[in-house]
């Protein structure tokens, strides 16, 4: 598939999965900003930029693995990874938004030794992972989150992504 063909896609099951964890509320989201997807690498992305209290404005992107029994490496995974092994999950900014904090997951950390290689690397559960980093605007520019990661299972890594522009589009 061609990456236009991805990004559509992921577009696509990024709009249900944020249409599915807004539970058809009768009342959209307070100050809810652009969103957008991707899907690749046997993962799919959904972005959305939210207002927070006080001006500040809060990026959040959740890495769903397509399969189950995968899980992705953790913010903190030093950008080399471990003796060169894993690939930290990254979310940044370009564009019309600045980062303004440091990228927060909202699962926990387990490590995982890959058989035979004598390291420990630090992963989150299998399934769904949501990291948020706090942004501001810096020009009235169109804005872009940037996210790198990896999906691995006990038995095997997806081909990694690395560097991903995900357009979000103009900023109010």
């Amino acid at each position: 598939m061609s990456p236009a063909g991805r990004f559509c896609a992921g577009s696509a099951v990024a709009t249900l999965l944020l249409l599915g964890a807004a539970g058809c509320a009768a009342d959209p989201a307070p100050a809810a900003g652009p969103a957008a997807g991707y899907s690749g690498g046997g993962v799919t992305v959904a972005v959305r930029l939210e207002a927070e209290e006080g001006g500040r404005q809060l990026l959040s992107a959740t890495f769903t693995p397509e399969q189950a029994g995968f899980h992705l490496y953790s913010v903190d995974l030093p950008a080399g990874g471990v003796d060169g092994l894993g690939l930290p999950t990254r979310l940044t900014v370009r564009g019309g938004l600045a980062v303004d904090g440091v990228a927060r997951a909202d699962r926990p950390l387990r490590t995982v030794s890959p058989l035979g290689l004598g390291v420990e690397l630090p992963v989150y559960p299998d399934g769904a992972v949501t990291v948020t980093l706090p942004v501001r605007r810096s020009d009235g520019g169109p804005a872009e989150a940037v996210v790198s990661f990896g999906a691995c299972s006990e038995q095997r890594c997806l081909i990694p992504v690395t560097d991903q522009v995900i357009p979000l589009g103009p900023i109010g």
